[in-house]
């Protein structure tokens, strides 16, 4: 029987290439201190860094949504 099991890798904020991608992006966007929380919340449910930048946008859209 096969096994249909599967593993999706996602980011380690552990990981020192991870820890430095998230400081470039800190420097790049110039990430205020609620930014960053939201970043490094958002690393370990992201696959890459293409899929946390889509995770901080639609973070960001559904906050201002919220808001109005």
């Amino acid at each position: 029987m096969k096994d249909h099991s599967f593993f999706i890798h996602t980011m380690n904020i552990n990981d020192k290439s991870v820890l430095e991608m998230l400081n470039k992006l800190i420097v790049i966007n110039r990430l205020n201190k609620s930014q960053i929380l939201q970043m490094v919340n958002l690393v370990s449910i992201s696959n890459d860094i293409n899929d946390l930048k889509d995770n901080l946008k639609w973070e960001r859209s559904k906050s201002f949504h919220q808001n109005i």
